[in-house]
């Protein structure tokens, strides 16, 4: 392989833990837009407790991949679906899956960071509130175990009843995850999380990600070649709607099987 415009990175992972089981499993799934064949024949599994990466170029379908682990593309009237994703062998596109119970299981973080017009800490009490997890105390402490998740409790422990906005947006995206992390979700999902971040918030989302993977299955969307190195352990090529490789990131990026992930990887298309 050719790596004359694109240097893998030394940490570049690739090693996933033998024990890792299946978390999240597609099997045949296909996505429509109205008649816009958006993802195509997708059968892949996302193992529990790392980091998987789903890379390609714009349009390729894999934010919209993504959202179909939380079912988020149903809120589009055009959107219809074929095939099954199981998590924890349980298929969510079954006619009887409870859509709120499963969201509650999925936590998500967008491409720009959204904090809610309120304070630090009701950003993070309101999805405890909303799905009746906790009050009082319990409450309190959900707020701190939230944002120690995010890295963030020593940064704005003082200033709790405070806007959200007048987090810097690398600590504003922090927050976003720490209110993820307050339902106590079983999966991260992470859309473009650090696009609009510079560089060193973006390694202080990139060092969490470690982090969070212990505790959490995380997914990650990025047009970053050297963040999908840098954290993941496992990385789908996504072309046209098409998973075209899926591996372990080392593989990938060092031994692509196809020309198409290569010319991706080595800077000629995408």
């Amino acid at each position: 392989m050719s790596n004359n415009n694109y240097m893998i990175n030394n940490e570049i992972s690739g090693f996933v833990p033998a024990m890792a089981k299946d978390k999240v499993v597609f099997k045949d799934f296909n996505l429509w837009y109205g008649d816009n064949h958006v993802l195509k024949n997708i059968n892949i599994a996302i193992k529990n407790n790392i980091v998987t990466a789903f890379m390609g170029p714009s349009g390729c379908g894999k934010s919209t991949l993504l959202r179909t682990i939380d079912r988020m593309n149903d809120i589009i009237p055009a959107c219809r679906t074929e095939g099954e994703i199981y998590i924890d062998n349980r298929n969510i596109y079954s006619p009887e899956e409870d859509v709120y119970e499963l969201r509650k299981k999925v936590g998500m973080v967008f491409q720009k960071p959204n904090p809610f017009p309120m304070s630090i800490y009701d950003n993070i009490a309101y999805g405890s509130k909303l799905h009746k997890m906790a009050k009082g105390e319990e409450l309190d402490k959900t707020v701190e175990k939230s944002l120690r998740g995010a890295v963030l409790w020593d940064e704005v422990k003082d200033r709790l009843h405070e806007s959200a906005f007048g987090l810097s947006g690398g600590q504003q995206q922090r927050l976003c995850i720490a209110r993820a992390l307050s339902i106590n979700p079983d999966i991260i999902l992470m859309d473009e999380p650090c696009s609009a971040l510079d560089p060193i918030a973006t390694m202080k989302i990139e060092a969490l990600m470690r982090e969070l993977k212990e505790r959490y299955t995380v997914v990650l969307v990025t047009h970053n070649l050297q963040q999908a190195a840098r954290v993941s352990e496992m990385t789908a090529f996504m072309y046209l709607g098409e998973i075209i490789e899926f591996g372990a990131t080392r593989d990938v990026f060092e031994n692509p099987r196809s020309e198409l992930t290569e010319n991706y990887i080595t800077g000629r298309f995408g």
